[in-house]
């Protein structure tokens, strides 16, 4: 077998086992093996190429790549085992633009070596260049829209600028001619080649990229994380294309599709447009009100809570990024274990954007050895309320607000929101009155049958334990005797 040979039969294979990690990775109970099937796929993806690469490269070259994957792994390692839940998000912002940078310098590369250097006829054939310049100029356009954008959801996502939507004047009429220019330009660079229009190109994207996210609210970050996924896919796709490899074209496909297709669900869950987010909130107006004080709210003390629940016949928890921030899922799960061993029925209901990431909750939960089948969807539990006693609303704002479904006017007017104010008692978590990630003030917090707890949420619910008469240590115990 020829080494190119091989090469091919590795792509193949790589490419099966990332489309098997694909589909592991869509159910909660096959979400490790997934995960293995897409290291497995990656692990020889890398060794194939490594291998391909040595037939042409200098022993220099080689080392230099060894020693750029070692400093990666070691980076890359120290980072996962460091993260923080609460911060995923705002990692995987980054390492998307890591994504799109790339595609920006392998266009740039491309140009320099073909059309600057004048290797074109060596390299290319003539009556391909046209195809060929049209490649570079899309990849470094997708890149770079990535990468500007990547950055913007990133500083959001840290709290590192405010979450509110930017709104210029004629903030759609630019992105429309934005895009009508990138079209133009690439016409004309297929045409003509020349090193201005490739700075043009390549400063229009940075600017529509980091344009198109800060146009877009913090309600719909999570969609956000979701298309730039989507966008670094198609940026690593363009790449393939100019490095002439078709592992790289195949997976790309994948993360593109893929991230697209969730962006979709996502919105049709949060009943916003899939145009207008990918599109930086095209047509949305700037929001206003929902500030105003709406009434006096009504605190409650940890004993208080915990009395609320030995009474109570049925819970549903609604947790959200306050849970996350808090690390509150390990005394939520012994909770949930205490007050099921007194006979109450306790399940969760979790909105699709709840958190900052798709599946953010479900991870913490499912990490806090919560079982499967009492975590149910927006979808699933919402008829439900209306017959539970007690909702504990744990860290959650934007997705339980009534506004959404009462307020024509409000900037979360016609958003799908888990309807907990239909219980007969809600008590909401929180350190302090204030808005959520979205910036709209919640009616919710001053209804008749709400009551606020204010505090840490993790503390909050170790107190509510230590109210119930629980071993609040008992959680690590079990953690520990199960690691032996």
């Amino acid at each position: 077998m020829t080494s190119t040979t091989a090469s091919h039969a590795a792509d193949l294979v790589a490419a099966l086992l990332f489309i098997l990690s694909l589909a592991g990775l869509s159910q909660h109970r096959t979400s490790r093996v997934g995960v293995v099937y897409g290291i497995a796929g990656m692990a020889l993806a890398l060794v194939a190429t490594i291998v391909v690469a040595a037939q042409s490269l200098t022993a220099g070259a080689i080392a230099l790549i060894l020693v750029a994957m070692v400093i990666g792994a070691v980076a890359g390692l120290w980072r996962a085992r460091s993260v923080e839940m609460t911060q995923m998000p705002e990692l995987i912002a980054v390492l998307h633009s890591f994504v799109g940078l790339a595609a920006v310098l392998v266009g740039w590369d491309s140009y320099l070596e073909v059309e600057s250097h004048g290797t074109a006829q060596t390299r290319i054939a003539a009556d391909l260049l046209g195809i060929h310049h049209a490649e570079v100029f899309i990849g470094i356009f997708i890149g770079a829209v990535t990468f500007t954008g990547s950055i913007v959801a990133f500083l959001k996502l840290s709290a590192r600028i405010n979450s509110r939507p930017l709104m210029l004047p004629g903030k759609n009429a630019a992105n429309l001619g934005a895009l009508a220019l990138f079209v133009a330009l690439t016409v004309w660079f297929t045409i003509s080649p020349d090193l201005p229009l490739m700075i043009t190109v390549t400063v229009l994207a940075l600017a529509l990229g980091w344009h198109l996210v800060a146009s877009i609210g913090g309600g719909d970050m999570p969609v956000v994380v979701s298309m730039l996924n989507s966008y670094s896919g198609w940026a690593a796709a363009a790449a393939g294309f100019l490095l002439d490899n078709n592992l790289l074209i195949v997976t790309g496909a994948l993360v593109g599709s893929s991230g697209a297709y969730l962006s979709y669900i996502m919105c049709k869950a949060m009943n916003r447009s899939f145009i207008s987010v990918i599109a930086g909130g095209f047509g949305i107006e700037a929001p206003s009100g929902g500030q105003e004080d709406q009434g006096e709210h009504r605190e409650v003390r940890a004993e208080e809570v915990a009395e609320l629940l030995t009474r109570a016949g049925s819970v549903i928890i609604a947790p959200g990024y306050g849970m996350a921030v808090a690390q509150a899922q390990h005394p939520v799960a012994e909770l949930t274990r205490r007050l099921r061993e007194r006979g109450v029925e306790v399940r969760f209901g979790v909105h699709p954007v709840a958190g900052r990431l798709p599946g953010h909750m479900n991870v913490l939960l499912a990490e806090a050895k919560v079982p499967y089948d009492i975590v149910l969807e927006m979808d699933e539990i919402n008829e439900d309320f209306s017959g539970t006693s007690v909702v504990l609303v744990i860290g959650a704002n934007d997705t339980v607000n009534p506004a959404a479904a009462e307020d024509p006017g409000s900037p979360i007017a016609g958003m799908p929101v888990l309807r907990v104010w239909e219980a007969e008692q809600v008590v909401v978590f929180k350190r302090s009155m204030a808005s959520g990630y979205a910036g709209v003030q919640n009616p919710l917090f001053f209804r008749d049958n709400s009551s606020m707890l204010f505090g840490d949420a993790k503390q909050s619910v170790d107190e509510i334990l230590r109210a119930l008469g629980t071993d609040v240590a008992a959680p690590a115990a079990r953690e520990q005797a199960g690691a032996r």
